[in-house]
């Protein structure tokens, strides 16, 4: 079973993405995603090295954003690809069956489209506007994963967990387990206030 919180990195400089990521760690987060845009892939490269043993300590899956080459080079657990990235098929054939490979989606194509790559876990979102990310897709609110787990149900579609994000806090966790969704990936709230892994948590259970 995956954990239902993923940890998506925040911070300008390697520094500050180390220290946001260890006290996630350090809380009790147990999946980390990191995703560190403005950097070169060489300061990417030494920050996801130092990372991937953090979350060996810890026991923690970890995951890269955007890049299958350092997620292979640091043998990462997956890697995250969003929609204008590198291809699902070109990732698996990279890293192997064995590895985690999720995939960004904002509509209904989307979802079918990463359902059809083989994606291991989908990020459907933005739930709400977010600071944490440029070019946002449109905003799905409540009313966009309803409209869109109801389709993948109505038609018989199978699907992998699908995470919920963008501008998520914890007063939102209940209503979007009801629609269906399976976990939340956070940045900011937990970046901001670390000692909410536990009661992101306790409400994902």
């Amino acid at each position: 079973m995956r954990s239902k919180l993923q940890y998506i990195s925040q911070g300008t400089t390697a520094k500050e993405q180390a220290y946001n990521i260890l006290q996630a760690l350090d809380h009790g987060a147990d999946w980390i995603q990191l995703r560190w845009k403005t950097a070169t892939d060489e300061e990417r490269v030494k920050l996801a090295e130092q990372v991937r043993q953090r979350c060996q300590d810890y026991q923690a899956t970890y995951i890269i954003n955007d890049s299958i080459a350092i997620a292979k080079r640091v043998d990462a657990d997956g890697v995250h690809l969003g929609l204008d990235d590198e291809g699902i098929e070109k990732a698996r054939d990279v890293l192997g069956k064995g590895k985690i490979i999720g995939g960004t989606a904002n509509t209904i194509a989307d979802v079918t489209k990463r359902i059809d790559e083989g994606c291991n876990y989908i990020g459907l979102g933005p739930y709400r506007t977010t600071n944490t990310k440029e070019k946002l897709s449109p905003i799905l609110g409540i009313e966009g994963y309803r409209k869109i787990i109801l389709h993948l149900k109505e038609h018989h579609i199978d699907f992998p967990p699908i995470y919920a994000i963008g501008g998520i806090d914890l007063t939102d966790i209940r209503s979007l387990l009801e629609e269906g969704i399976y976990g939340v990936a956070i940045s900011k709230a937990i970046t901001d206030t670390p000692i909410l892994v536990s009661d992101f948590k306790k409400l994902l259970r």
